[in-house]
Parts: C-alpha cells; structure tokens; sequence
C-alpha cells in the first residue's frame, strides 16, 4: 500500500513539475520572439536589447531546470534532491512574492526597475493592464502549481525511498545464503563403494592370470 502510494505521489508531482517546465519554455519561446522583433526594429544599431528580455529568458530558463530537477527528485525520491528541489522552488516563490508586493503596495514601483528608453516595457505593461484578469489567473495558477510542487516533495521526502524496490529479485537474496552454503559439506563428484571396488579388482586379477597362461 506505501508503494502504491509513494507511486502516485511521485507521478502527481511529475505532472506539476511538466506544468511548471510548460511556462518556462513559453516564456522562452515568447523572450526569443521579442528579441527577433527588437533586432528587426532597431536594424545595425548599438543599443542593447530590453532588460525585460533578458528578464523573461532567465527565468524561462530557471523554471526549465527546475523541471528537471524535480523529476529526478521525483524519481529518485532522494532526500537530498528533494530538499534541493525545494529549495530553489521556494527561493522562487519568495522572488516572485516580493515583487508582486513591491508593484502592488509601492505607488514608485517603476523606479526600481531599470529604465527602459525603447518603450518596450510600457507595451508590455499596457498588455498586462488590458488582459488583467487572465494575466491574474495564470500568476496565481504558476503560484500555486509551485506550492504544490513544494508539498508534495516533503510528503516525499518525510516517506523516504523505497527500500523495498531493491529486492525484487532472487539475486540480490543470495548473499544471505551464501554463509550457508558454506557451512555445508561438499561431496566429490565420484565416490568408489567398498562393493564395486572389490567386484573391479576381483575381474582385473582373473582377467590377468588368462593374460599370463
């Protein structure tokens, strides 16, 4: 029954974890797209490209190698991977929560952020501002596929690996009956009875003795 259970909890975790890998790359995928689109704007230019780019790329690429960590966590269910999972997970959720405070609870939330003289970042706050409602509800689906991601991995880590998995096997039984074995008494492959060894010199002398007439 712990099998069954720890097997679920490990597949229920993988398929949070994917969820969380499906944003990184989409945030991948739309960071790419954005500095296409700026490289064909600004033509030969010198300016750099947005920090908000760059800000998109990084954390595509950090919700990516979560991912996979948590599933090698998960397959492992090791605790040492399990509490490094969590680790940067919750290090995560702690970032993101400072700055939806930081934006919501400070009127001056701009001057934090460095400026952006390509108007860039003004776009992408009006597409925030126009598309609030789903914006919300996919920040607070990623919050929470996160939180999720983080119990799990403690009910996890609190039952431990599957020691049992490792005895599936005959093999891994025969070190134990190896002392046994040995203790026991080994016969040679042939043993000559007193009856036949009689019977084998009796014929070996007559059949010399008509030899020798």
């Amino acid at each position: 029954m712990g099998r069954i259970i720890r097997s679920c909890l490990q597949s229920l975790l993988k398929l949070v974890d994917l969820g969380i890998g499906m944003v990184g790359i989409a945030m991948i995928l739309y960071s790419s797209w954005m500095l296409r689109v700026w490289q064909k704007n600004i033509g030969d230019s010198d300016f750099q490209p947005p920090w908000f780019i760059y800000t998109f790329l990084g954390l595509g690429i950090t919700l990516c190698v979560i991912t996979c960590s948590g599933h090698i966590a998960a397959d492992t269910a090791n605790g040492h991977c399990l509490s490094c999972y969590m680790t940067f997970v919750f290090l995560l959720v702690l970032l993101e929560a400072a700055v939806t405070a930081d934006v919501f609870l400070n009127n001056n939330w701009e001057e934090d952020f460095p400026e952006d003289r390509t108007g860039r970042f003004d776009e992408f706050k009006d597409f925030v501002n126009s598309n609030f409602k789903i914006c919300k509800w996919i920040a607070s689906s990623i919050v929470a596929a996160q939180a999720l991601s983080i119990f799990l991995a403690m009910i996890l880590r609190a039952l431990g690996p599957d020691h049992g998995s490792y005895y599936d096997s005959d093999d891994d039984y025969t070190p134990a009956r190896v002392p046994l074995l040995r203790n026991q008494i080994t016969h040679p492959p042939y043993v000559a009875y007193p009856h036949y060894a009689l019977q084998n010199n009796a014929w070996n002398a007559s059949a010399s003795e008509k030899i020798n007439s």
